[in-house]
């Protein structure tokens, strides 16, 4: 792990660059399968089953005997969890409900704004190394509360052909009505074309290796959109000598250990911080059971130990998080100061794995400094937006001259002319 002291702003774009890959490189890889599945729709899904997840599928839908089983399987512990956490993300979003209002702009003239859900969304949700129950409900609980009529969740089986049963638990309790066992570029493909058993949707969610995001990507240009361009997770802390080490440490384990290519900063003024650091997570990593992976993401995470407060924030605004965790005496003063992050966790106590989890915000967000520009999902990502208006009479008396005008000098005349038509009319 790297270790810097007062690194000049000249260095700061290397210090904010990500252990990513450009995942354009693998468009001609994933155009592969996405072709051969809109051509030949299940066969090829299938076939690429069990290429790339080795396994041999008869059905790709998974049935109402497996979800049975499933719901047996998963311990009631881990089922009120996932109530809980449902429970959480539910109340959290339905608050972002939008209420449209009519606006009189000009006398006679009403415009208003009405939310209208994405019909059919496609959520994709990684197994790989780990089960990422909490994503199906990160993803699916506000696609229902925005009342989408068809959610479709693709996830990969495992090899004896069946999805992990706290998948397909936390599936039921939030409102899925399709799930497929379908993993990687093949399952976008599926999604974004449709096959005979899975339905084309309009927009695809949902986080996924290097693969998955080309193919997001790509389907994205023209077929089908997309919530965000995604990459390996990331979290940067922001701790002063009133923070705990340990907590610090935790915090930067639970983000590396998400995969070899996850990246975690720690950015302060103290540099009496880092040994004490950096011992924390030497002994809390050796305690670790995915600890080989989590070292391998500490080869590119950093500590970074800047010159005062506004080189902190500065910083910040410049990497752009998709966490930030700040731990200092002033936590609330420094947070109005960030522009750019996913999801900002404030205090000792706000670990990053409750958003991940059960606080109720939604973790999934921009990575790679997209939180420049991107939002996290939330409820607006599954709604439309529609623009009303109506004109009256005496309405349109007042604004047509201002409509004639500028059409002319647009030179278009036949814009004009549907004023005129009307105005004579009148």
């Amino acid at each position: 792990m790297e270790v810097l002291f007062t690194p000049s702003r000249s260095d700061w774009s290397r210090l904010t660059r990500r252990a990513t890959m450009d995942v354009s490189a693998l468009f001609g890889t994933v155009r592969t399968v996405l072709d051969a599945v809109r051509a030949e729709g299940d066969a090829a899904v299938k076939r690429y089953e069990e290429q790339f997840d080795k396994v041999q599928l008869e059905s790709l839908i998974v049935s109402d005997e497996e979800k049975e089983e499933a719901y047996r399987l998963v311990p009631d512990a881990l089922k009120e969890a996932i109530r809980r956490a449902a429970e959480n993300i539910r109340t959290f979003h339905a608050s972002q409900r939008f209420t449209g209002q009519k606006v009189e702009t000009a006398p006679g003239v009403v415009c208003w704004q009405k939310a209208v859900p994405i019909e059919k969304v496609g959520l994709y949700v990684p197994g790989g190394t780990a089960p990422l129950f909490s994503t199906v409900l990160m993803l699916a609980v506000p696609a229902q509360i925005a009342g989408c009529r068809e959610i479709v969740l693709c996830t990969p089986p495992g090899k004896d052909g069946k999805v992990h049963p706290a998948i397909l638990f936390a599936a039921q309790v939030a409102g899925v009505h399709l799930v497929c066992k379908i993993g990687g570029s093949q399952a976008i493909a599926a999604m974004a074309y449709g096959t005979e058993s899975v339905p084309k949707v309009y927009k695809i969610f949902g986080p996924g290796n290097q693969y998955v995001t080309a193919a997001k990507q790509w389907v994205s240009l023209r077929d089908v959109a997309i919530d965000m361009p995604a990459g390996p997770s990331e979290v940067e802390v922001i701790a002063d000598l009133s923070a705990n080490p340990e907590f610090i440490a935790a915090d930067f384990l639970s983000q590396a250990e998400h995969g070899v290519d996850s990246q975690a900063l720690l950015v302060t003024t103290e540099a009496a911080l880092v040994e004490p650091v950096r011992e924390a997570i030497e002994r809390q990593l050796a305690r670790l059971p995915r600890k080989e992976i989590t070292a391998k993401a500490l080869e590119h995470s950093r500590i970074i130990v800047l010159k005062d407060k506004q080189e902190v924030i500065d910083f910040t605004n410049a990497y752009a998080p998709e966490h930030l965790i700040i731990q200092t005496s002033d936590y609330a003063d420094l947070a109005e100061h960030i522009e750019n992050a996913g999801s900002i966790f404030m205090g000792p106590y706000t670990p990053e794995s409750a958003g991940d989890y059960a606080s109720g915000t939604n973790h999934t967000l921009p990575t790679n400094g997209y939180a420049h520009a991107y939002s996290g999902v939330n409820l607006d990502s599954f709604i439309k937006k529609m623009t009303f208006q109506e004109i009256s009479a005496s309405g349109i008396r007042g604004l047509g001259d201002t409509i004639r005008t500028m059409a002319e000098n647009e030179q278009l005349e036949a814009h004009r002319n549907a004023v005129t038509v009307r105005l004579n009319a009148l």
